[in-house]
């Protein structure tokens, strides 16, 4: 659907005002808008994952595990698939007001793509550098929208996600190295181009949501507070919207119908994107800490082949 289209259908969760600034802008915040009940679970369910983790001495296909990491003090970068992790997350996800939002900003009928923790663990949680999502997962569309919930309050110190406003309607940039690996990356000679000064944080208390649109630039720095900032990042795409590539991380619930119904026309958006390395090949795409931090074999992040 076209944003126009989108904004003809009357708002569940959000304003009017909300979605229009966040077609004009690329992203929306919304304070306070999960109720405390739900955070609980959330939480509860959190700390399970965490708990789990502590048996772990190396990251696997679900935990991205921090430097530092031990059992007596666990430290996490990421959760992979939290909807396959813990069944609270997947009720969230499918369930609650969550996936209305995502249908105030993608259409009625909405499909659910993958959801990750980031964690930014206190003392030294790892910087997520400046990117765009749509070149890791391309789509006949650009409707892909990642809402994150903020379990905990977020205040500046905690190095809250940043995003460039109406970076969306702009360039999708080569997140391939000057050696032809995927960096998953915005080089520094294409940020010469972004607006970087123009930055706006997002910040709030416990239970405020903000979703961004997969062509937004965004990232955010290592956080050095004493305080962690778990977030919860789920993403959404119209059902109208297919898949280019094969998901890097496939699970039970990928591309499952959570409101409206399934698609028999796709929308194509005449704007080109970038296609990364096949995820489905190898080990797989982990997490965007392992590309980002050089943390991969050179042969898993080439393009593939014509």
């Amino acid at each position: 659907m076209t944003p126009d289209e989108v904004l003809a259908h009357p708002p569940r969760i959000l304003t009017q005002a909300q979605r229009e600034s966040y077609f004009r802008h690329g992203y929306v915040l919304a304070e306070k808008l999960v109720p405390d009940a739900w955070l609980e679970r959330l939480r509860a369910a959190l700390a399970e994952l965490i708990d789990r983790s502590r048996a772990l001495t190396a990251s696997d296909r679900m935990f991205d595990l921090e430097t530092g990491h031990t059992a007596e003090t666990p430290r996490l970068r990421r959760v992979t698939n939290t909807n396959e992790a813990h069944p609270t997350f997947w009720n969230y996800i499918s369930q609650s007001l969550i996936a209305d939002v995502a249908a105030d900003l993608v259409g009625p009928d909405v499909k659910f793509m993958d959801s990750n923790f980031n964690f930014k663990w206190a003392r030294g949680g790892t910087e997520i550098k400046w990117h765009q999502d749509a070149q890791y997962t391309p789509h006949t569309n650009y409707s892909q929208v990642t809402i994150a919930t903020m379990l905990e309050d977020v205040g500046p110190d905690q190095a809250p996600m940043a995003v460039i406003p109406d970076s969306h309607q702009g360039e999708l940039f080569d997140l391939y190295g000057a050696d032809g690996v995927w960096t998953g990356t915005i080089s520094e000679r294409d940020l010469e181009r972004v607006a970087l000064d123009s930055a706006v944080h997002l910040m709030g208390p416990a239970g405020t949501v903000h979703a961004h649109n997969c062509r937004m630039i965004h990232g955010s720095a290592r956080n050095e507070s004493n305080r962690g900032r778990p977030l919860l990042l789920t993403t959404y795409v119209a059902a109208d919207t297919f898949a280019y590539m094969p998901h890097g991380h496939p699970h039970e619930h990928l591309y499952t119908i959570v409101r409206g119904k399934p698609a028999r026309w796709a929308h194509l958006d005449p704007r080109p994107n970038l296609i990364p390395p096949d995820w489905s090949k190898g080990r797989g795409y982990l997490s965007i800490f392992t590309w980002q931090q050089g943390e991969r074999d050179k042969s898993e992040g080439r393009p593939p082949a014509a």
